[in-house]
């Protein structure tokens, strides 16, 4: 696959060089498994090569990613309740229901910052932003997140394909042994708050007891107050 996408980008420079990575990005936003992090490799290897500018090649990077991203995000919002209606098509093969019970779980325990999170976990990207789109998120919202995940990723490996071009493929061997570190973090700090939730939650509700049994009246010796035999 890094061998596909280099094909594509080797030789372009200028303008031609900043729509590649663009039009990479922005399919890599409507679900194609193409690894989004190489492709920007790929943008800060041609800026090491001169054929395009660093400070351009990042907003490149960071507009392809959230129009893909929202793309996708308003196809959820159209074609959401069609796609379980009707299991076939692009979408359905990359939406499935069971993926999007997942993601919903992940929203209604999360929240909406699923959306930074997502962005890291290739896996679950897409099928998270067509269903933040399904499920009625505002766009402005989506857009905040995304931007936020955008703009940690975006500049950070143009910029790693710039300054290490000429050591390409040991650095795309670096960043796939770091993306599976991440993800083992992920699931590390995921199963933590787990577990740290469920003792709050544990914690809470014994002081909610320990209230009201706090605020109970004591039994009282009046034989009046005694129901009669």
């Amino acid at each position: 696959m890094e061998s596909f996408l280099f094909s594509l980008v080797d030789g372009t420079s200028g303008v031609f060089a900043y729509l590649v990575v663009f039009g990479i990005l922005f399919v890599c936003g409507l679900g194609l498994p193409l690894p989004e992090d190489v492709s920007l490799i790929l943008g800060g290897y041609l800026v090491h090569g001169g054929k395009a500018r660093l400070d351009l090649m990042m907003l490149t990077g960071y507009l392809g990613i959230i129009v893909g991203d929202s793309m996708i995000f308003f196809f959820g919002r159209r074609l959401g309740a069609r796609v379980d209606a009707r299991p076939s098509g692009f979408f359905a093969r990359i939406v499935t229901p069971e993926k999007r019970a997942r993601v919903e779980q992940l929203f209604k325990r999360h929240g909406e910052k699923i959306i930074i999170i997502a962005r890291f976990l290739p896996g679950v990207r897409a099928v998270t932003y067509f269903t933040a789109g399904s499920v009625g998120m505002k766009w402005r919202r989506f857009a905040l997140y995304d931007s936020l995940a955008a703009l940690a990723s975006a500049p950070v490996f143009v910029f790693l394909g710039f300054k290490f071009g000429g050591e390409l493929d040991e650095l795309i061997d670096a960043i796939k042994r770091g993306q599976r570190n991440v993800l083992i973090a992920l699931v590390a700090v995921a199963a933590v708050g787990f577990l740290v939730n469920r003792w709050r939650a544990r914690r809470e509700r014994r002081l909610n007891e320990q209230a009201l049994a706090a605020q109970a009246p004591p039994p009282s010796d009046d034989p009046r107050a005694r129901p009669a035999p």
